[in-house]
């Protein structure tokens, strides 16, 4: 797990602490990075994967850090992540594990959430390990929580800042085509949201290949077929065409949305993107030298800190509801994801239009101007 020297990645802002636990036993293998909680209590999804690496965790555990930033919630930016392939029987063993490893960090610095390979049942169980209600977020409606990927609200986010973005750059999205990597429950939900926004959905993939339709596919009938054939909905769908994988990445479209995973959209791949507006639905998904060539190509880019960021405002709601006896509203989360999103989304493409930078720039500059407004107020020192 420790491709990068955990030394070699501190810098002024963090992190603050990672501490890294293993178990003989079941053979889990996990990492907690705590990047920066000058501004609230360590929160961040924890990621299950096979081929997790420290690295990984600790540049998310920073977009974190500047995602509760730049959508002006306070708390800290910290991400944890588990070397396992959440597919395998013994899940639930390695995951309980886990959570035993960290009870000195958990809840006081840090709170679970869920990422890639883990759902509302895997919170469930960390809450029945910790014997703490306020331990994780995501949890089942049945024990008090809001399941924002069920419903959706991460995706929601990144519809609303797409549309946003498009209404700032003067594209009509009721007559633009739209490709979406990934179609999980950020996918799936973008493309609900997107589709009855009136913009065409051209391009869905999953790890089965990818459905290309010109004309533009039944969201509908996609959303159905996924429900029960998962990822071969793309094969199973009649009509259009089945490419290859990250063939989305490339195929004829005004706005691109990567929502799967990081580092897909890499220089190659950046020469051949079509779309005048990229909307980064997932983490970190265009490589920085990628993002050079987009910017010279001028592609406009939403970031990830804005664009995903419907799901740390519903976390923060359900952190708030963490021990109240009342269940969250939906319907009020959404209506503040869409607000937040918007206001947000406008305001940094606003600043990159009239400082000459690009949006990542603007949301970058916006976040650590408050995180370092915190870090001041506490005590630590101004530095160049």
């Amino acid at each position: 797990m420790t491709d990068t020297d955990p030394l070699d990645v501190i810098d002024h802002y963090g992190p603050e602490k990672v501490v890294f636990v293993s178990d003989a036993r079941t053979g889990m293998r996990g990492v907690l990075v705590i990047d920066n909680t000058s501004r609230g209590t360590g929160k961040g999804g924890t990621r299950m994967a096979a081929n997790v690496t420290f690295s990984d965790v600790a540049r998310l555990a920073r977009v974190m850090t500047w995602k509760w930033a730049v959508v002006d919630l306070f708390l800290g930016g910290a991400k944890a992540g588990i070397a396992w392939d959440p597919n395998r029987p013994d899940k639930e063993a390695v995951l309980r594990s886990f959570v035993r490893r960290l009870h000195n960090e958990v809840p006081e610095e840090y709170v679970f959430g869920l990422d890639m390979g883990l759902q509302e049942s895997d919170a469930a169980i960390i809450l029945d390990e910790l014997g703490d209600r306020g331990g994780a977020v995501g949890t089942p409606q049945s024990l008090g929580g809001l399941p924002y990927d069920q419903l959706g609200i991460t995706g929601l986010g990144v519809a609303e800042a797409t549309a946003e973005a498009a209404a700032v750059m003067g594209i009509n999205l009721a007559k633009s085509s739209v490709s979406i990597q990934g179609f999980g429950a950020v996918g799936m939900a973008t493309a609900r949201r997107l589709s009855e926004l009136g913009a065409t959905i051209v391009a869905v993939s999953t790890s089965e290949g990818v459905l290309y339709q010109p004309e533009g596919i039944d969201v509908g009938k996609m959303l159905e077929l996924q429900s029960h054939v998962g990822d071969r909905c793309v094969a199973e769908y009649v009509g259009g065409a089945v490419l290859t994988q990250n063939a989305e990445l490339t195929v004829a479209a005004d706005i691109l949305i990567p929502a799967a995973i990081q580092d897909v959209v890499d220089v190659t791949t950046a020469r051949g993107v079509k779309a005048r507006l990229v909307v980064e639905g997932a983490n970190l998904p265009i490589t920085a030298e990628a993002d050079s060539i987009l910017k010279e190509r001028n592609v406009t880019i939403v970031p990830d800190i804005v664009a995903n960021a419907g799901g740390v405002i519903a976390a923060a709601y359900a952190m708030d509801a963490r021990y109240s006896p009342f269940r969250v509203d939906p319907e009020t989360v959404y209506a503040a994801v869409s607000s937040r999103i918007r206001q947000q989304t406008a305001a940094i493409l606003r600043d990159a239009h009239e400082t000459g930078s690009t949006p990542r720039i603007a949301a970058r500059n916006l976040a650590r101007s408050r995180v370092e407004a915190a870090m001041r107020a506490r005590g630590v020192p101004r530095w160049d």
